[in-house]
């Protein structure tokens, strides 16, 4: 039974949906089932992603007795309620953030989870690059001075531009920091080895409205925070800035160092220094083990972001079949992303310092 392939049921056949699909399919699992808004579309689906089958709805997938794991990729409205059932049923899960759309959802959710034996893990796929496992390992030990960086996007840019996920009713009552903040969160705490204990926020809505309607989520996200070990840092997260499809930074610098990681050019690690700057390619002689361990194909031959989320992927089944794959993003750090989503909705609301609930 190890070696067997899982079986795969995706919910949601949007691009993240696809994404999964083809990470299932890459890693030779066995993709069984789709299901999407109607029946009709989740046909559609079914044959556009390589599923076996489609289902009729969300819910019926997820309690299906032919599927080992659900993947749940469909409006943030439904990630609570949907895992709910898959747990229930006695499903692994892969569930994309936000976990819950408050924090009593994602506390009941956790404990439901924790009541279980199943993995539920979340893609927080960033972590799987080997220039982020390289710029880890050599901050390790190190006294860290300042983190900080930005994660751009432009999608939402013209006052014309909308999506479901302007709507706190659908997405959250955090968009911009919600959607791609939290990743730059998470990613700052894994590289970093540090937890952010405090922020101050503040969330501009730049377009009022989008489609004819009010808007009622925030473009964009300047954030200060203070880590637990007295370290500062700060980031601005904006899905509204010309020219910046998906530009993740991360910046940590120490006493003799500034390591950086820029996910739009993912094959580098850019080391500054006083006496001069050094970059180094992934599969350069300096790498070590643990980015190693992530390469797919040899150097010279880029590796992005659908190898990354292939990576996780492959560690999140390889839990699911009783392994301990080191650094696996779980429901855990989907409740530790929400906690820190209500620190920084709170500190914008209070235009003051809040502290993170820990977790």
């Amino acid at each position: 039974m190890a070696n067997e392939p899982l079986r795969a049921g995706i919910i949601g056949a949007g691009f993240i949906g696809a994404v999964h699909a083809r990470a299932v399919r890459t890693l030779g699992q066995d993709l069984v089932a789709v299901a999407a808004s109607t029946p009709s579309r989740s046909r559609e689906a079914a044959a556009a992603l390589g599923a076996r089958t489609a289902v009729d709805t969300a819910e019926e997938l997820a309690a299906s007795p032919d599927v080992d794991v659900v993947h749940i990729c469909t409006p943030n409205a439904l990630h609570a309620p949907l895992t709910r059932v898959a747990l229930a049923a006695g499903k692994h899960v892969v569930l994309e953030k936000p976990v819950g759309m408050s924090t009593g959802e994602v506390a009941d959710l956790e404990q439901r989870w924790r009541d279980t034996d199943r993995v539920v893990a979340v893609p927080f796929a960033y972590r799987f690059y080997p220039v982020v496992r390289e710029v880890r390992e050599r901050v390790r030990g190190e006294r860290i001075r300042l983190i900080h960086g930005q994660y751009l996007q432009d999608w939402l840019s013209r006052d014309s531009d909308t999506n479901w996920r302007v709507q706190a009713a659908l997405g959250g009552p955090s968009r911009a920091f919600g959607d791609i903040g939290v990743h730059w969160c998470d990613l700052a705490e894994f590289v970093s080895g540090q937890r952010i204990a405090r922020v101050h926020a503040i969330l501009p809505r730049v377009v009022a409205q989008r489609a004819g309607a009010a808007v009622d989520t925030e473009d964009a996200a300047l954030v200060q925070f203070e880590t637990g070990q007295g370290v500062f840092g700060s980031t601005v997260i904006s899905q509204i800035s010309p020219g910046r499809r998906n530009q993740l930074q991360l910046r940590i610098d120490t006493p003799d160092t500034e390591y950086a990681f820029d996910q739009q050019e993912p094959e580098v690690l850019w080391m500054g220094r006083r006496d001069g700057t050094r970059i180094l390619h992934r599969g350069d002689p300096g790498f070590g083990p643990d980015a190693r361990s992530r390469d797919l194909v040899p150097a010279g031959h880029p590796q992005g972001y659908l190898d990354s989320f292939t990576g996780f992927i492959a560690d999140a089944y390889a839990a699911m079949r009783g392994g301990r794959p080191e650094g696996l993003p779980t429901l855990a750090d989907g409740a530790r992303a929400a906690a820190i989503t209500e620190a920084v909705l709170e500190s914008a609301r209070r235009r003051d310092w809040v502290e993170v609930t820990p977790g």
